[in-house]
């Protein structure tokens, strides 16, 4: 293959190298406006390119005067041939022949013949235009000078290029690590000249451990050829701030392949560097703000995040008119007198931050003028150095914030409005006094964008804790705020609200005195959370204590809530377009214990199994049939009786006692029955001990628990006879009354109770059927007066005409005692009455 040959017009310098001319003013269009196309043409020398352009059938579709000086034919000459008619021998193929339809590019050598018949070869850059474009489809290019031998301009433009690169830092030493050429962005980095540095090693230069770091990488490539890379993120000495260094150390070879020296190339990379470390945080902040709907732990998060990285020091100060108000006020600065900010959370880098003028939760007052304030009322992050004239006559009117700012150095502070869906929350606080670099325009858009979105989740957590305030206060309005008195048990309770944000649940409990002495145990969790399950807990225990007033058997009790339930679904589905049957649902437990039997008495709806502790402390489960939750309908609720010593313990509960995300409901269970055995000086302590044995710092659902130690009734406060159906009988049974009475010391009621058994007595002989019982009841200051018969037609009241016979017996009954009731069964129904005696 021939030599390329370098072809031009005279005065142009065909035979001198492209760029020997004289510098750049005097090169044409040099000093012109670079912009117009014309300037641009003059200087770059169109002609000193030879320029073909050729359609995809390979025809030449323009020529321009540097390709007519390259092979002598003019445009007209060429335009309309065929390309291929200037070979002057086959294009060499690498491997094959080249497939160009296929090709974005090609480049190699091409042999060509010259107008006047000399073959030329000659360097050929050709592009593939795509199709659609408007432009030909190839574009080939020559250019028509080549750089010749000769060590003038290319080594001053290599030695230039190295001395004043504006991109990076560089070094060059020899074998034996000492450097030998700096640049103009090494000297500067390192504060000092190259001569000054000549001969030294890099550990020598920089006395820190970068420096050490990069001399062990060359080291590294001396020994192995390969290059090395680091990135690190320091003050070099000549800078005034830190900077980030992306530095490659690579081998510098001869012609013969042989390691002379090492190049330290140090790029400066810090605009890129906190362009990631600023994605990095905010993505950092996304994950970490607002994990929790607490307004403190989300201010807390925030500084967690602004501090170190961004600042020294971050207050975050919430303002103090959103405390107490359900909505925020339209104004959050005063009409008139200082504005009051809550401190909500702080950070330092300091231990203790002993910087700060305002402690976590304490309140402080912002006069006009001040920081916070006017940042606040622009509605914008402000930048501020402390010599700041504005700046600085807010600090005269507060001695202890010049004396913290002078002691601890604070040179640049940063306020930030914190604002979500329009309302104004608060103010951030972000000083520097350890890092040295004031706070630029970039680091406030950085601390906007973070306080954003943590003003957001403060706002959310804000709504939230007034939301679940709400909520709370109903729920526990709806829950007995103090058990009733009765005989048959000794009971304490506790309810446990959920923590973190899924909201005040459904649970309840509650105690029902029942006639007879008995009383009614229940719990029940209502599906969901938030208002409308604390007002379905509401209306499910007043439901259960109206069943239980009419003295509803435990199973037949859970059908009718059971129905209730049902009810109140197709209600939400009806009412509330969408919701279905299942976003109305509950489980409860309903226990009825009587202390004269010792009987107990279970029902269930999906409700976890309730233990019974014995005196002897030993636990167990009431095995009681499986049954659905209140308002899927469907299998009947079944009852369970059992015989319980006196003094054991009933244990009723909810299931979010023993079941969360990270425990098993049998495992709840067994550590249930392991707090249970423990002794316990009193219920309340059994209670608090069992809630600290299994329930997280924050628990995921609510907790109900009701603890019940039986009684039972003596045979001397009982009193029974069985009554003939005779109404002769009445006398007599009036007779044996006042003489248990006198024997319990009850004179005072004897009046009161021989009416009320004359009536109950009388109406039983006519109007029931037998066997008729008597029982007298007397538990302390109450006396119950029981009568049962055969017949299931229960008594009422009615009011007497003035000459009708009778009709007002149950009337006086029901004026002389304190309550009075029936209670059915399958095969009768026994009357009551139940009168409050007076202390003795």
């Amino acid at each position: 293959m021939e030599q390329p040959v370098t072809v031009g017009p005279a005065g142009h310098g065909a035979d001198r190298p492209l760029g020997a001319e004289p510098h750049v003013p005097q090169v044409p269009g040099a000093t012109r406006d670079p912009e117009t196309p014309q300037a641009l043409a003059d200087l770059v020398g169109e002609d000193l390119t030879a320029r073909v352009t050729l359609d995809e059938q390979g025809t030449v579709t323009g020529w321009n005067p540097g390709a007519e000086r390259l092979l002598g034919y003019s445009a007209r000459q060429m335009t309309g041939r065929r390309a291929v008619d200037l070979l002057a021998e086959p294009i060499p193929a690498r491997g094959g022949p080249p497939e160009f339809a296929g090709l974005a590019r090609w480049s190699g050598d091409v042999a060509l013949r010259h107008h006047d018949g000399r073959k030329l070869t000659v360097r050929v850059l050709a592009h593939h235009r795509a199709p659609g474009t408007g432009a030909p489809a190839w574009l080939l290019l020559s250019a028509l000078t080549r750089r010749q031998p000769g060590p003038d301009l290319d080594e001053s433009l290599v030695s230039w290029s190295f001395t004043q690169s504006p991109c990076c830092a560089l070094a060059l030493y020899d074998t034996r690590l000492r450097l030998r050429r700096a640049n103009e962005g090494m000297q500067r980095a390192m504060a000092l000249t190259e001569e000054e540095m000549l001969g030294l090693r890099v550990s020598e230069i920089v006395d820190d451990e970068a420096g050490a770091r990069a001399e062990r990488n060359m080291a590294r490539v001396l020994h192995t050829g390969e290059p090395q890379y680091e990135e690190n993120y320091l003050r070099a000495p000549g800078e005034t701030r830190e900077h980030a260094w992306s530095v490659f150390e690579s081998a510098l070879r001869d012609a013969e392949g042989t390691i002379r020296g090492v190049c330290i190339s140090a790029h400066d990379t810090t605009e890129q560097f906190w362009a990631r470390k600023r994605l990095q945080l905010i993505a950092e902040a996304g994950r970490r703000i607002g994990g929790t709907l607490d307004v403190r732990r989300t201010a807390e998060e925030l500084t967690d995040v602004l501090v170190p990285v961004l600042a020294d020091f971050v207050s975050v100060d919430l303002v103090v008119a959103l405390d107490d108000i359900p909505e925020p006020p339209a104004r959050v600065l005063p009409e008139d007198g200082p504005l009051l900010l809550r401190r909500a959370a702080l950070r330092s880098v300091t231990p203790g931050a002993p910087e700060a003028a305002v402690a976590a939760g304490k309140v402080d007052a912002y006069p006009e003028g001040s920081a916070p304030y006017e940042s606040l009322r622009a509605g914008r992050a402000t930048l501020h150095e402390v010599t700041d004239p504005a700046f600085a006559a807010w600090l005269a009117y507060d001695p202890e914030r010049t004396a913290r700012i002078r002691a601890f150095g604070i040179h640049s502070v940063m306020t930030v409005p914190l604002v979500a869906r329009g309302v104004t929350l608060g103010v951030a606080f972000l000083l520097r006094h350890r890092n040295p670099d004031p706070f630029r325009q970039d680091d406030l858009v950085l601390a906007r964008e973070l306080t954003a979105r943590a003003a957001v989740s403060i706002d959310n957590a804000r709504r939230y804790t007034r939301e679940r305030a709400t909520a709370v206060t109903l729920q526990r309005s709806l829950l007995p705020r103090r058990l009733p008195r009765q005989v048959a048990v000794d009971v304490a309770s506790r309810y446990l609200p959920a923590g973190g944000h899924v909201g005040v649940g459904g649970d309840w409990f509650d105690v029902i005195p029942l006639s007879g002495a008995r009383v009614a145990l229940v719990v029940g969790d209502v599906v969901g959370h938030g208002l409308h399950a604390s007002a379905t807990m509401g209306r499910l225990r007043t439901a259960v204590r109206t069943l239980a007033d009419i003295d509803l058997p435990c199973d037949e009790l859970l059908t009718h809530l059971d129905d209730l339930v049902a009810r109140l679904s197709m209600e939400a589905e009806d009412g509330e377009g969408g919701e279905t049957s299942g976003d109305v649902g509950a489980t409860c437990l309903y226990a009825v214990y009587d202390p004269v039997s010792r009987r107990c008495c279970f029902a269930g709806a999906g409700h976890p199994t309730p233990a019974v502790v014995s005196p002897d402390r030993r636990v167990e489960l009431i095995d009681l049939p499986a049954a659905p939750p209140l308002g899927m309908g469907g299998l009947p609720h079944e009852a369970t009786e059992v015989v319980l010593p006196e003094g054991s313990l009933l244990v009723l509960y909810t299931n979010g006692l023993i079941e969360n995300r990270d425990q098993d409901p049998d495992v709840g269970v067994r550590r249930l029955r392991q707090a249970l055995v423990r002794p316990a000086p009193s219920l309340d302590a059994l209670c608090d001990g069992v809630l600290a044995d299994l329930m997280p710092q924050r628990p995921a659902d609510d907790v109900a628990l009701l603890v019940a130690r039986t009684r039972a009734l003596d045979a001397s406060q009982l009193a029974t006879w069985a009554v003939p159906d005779d109404p002769s009988a009445v006398a007599q049974t009036r007779k044996d009354v006042v003489a248990q009475l006198e024997r319990w010391g009850l004179s005072d009621a004897v009046f009161v109770t021989e009416l009320v058994v004359s009536e109950l007595v009388t109406n039983a002989i006519r109007h029931a059927r037998p066997p008729i019982q008597l029982r007298l009841i007397h538990d302390g200051n109450t006396l119950i007066c029981e009568v049962s018969d055969g017949g299931n037609t229960a008594p009422h009241l009615r009011r007497a005409r003035a000459y009708d016979e009778g009709g007002r017996g149950l009337l006086l009954v029901a004026q002389l005692t304190g309550r009075w009731g029936t209670r059915q069964y399958a095969t009768g129904k026994t009357i009551w009455a139940e009168q409050t005696l007076p202390l003795q």
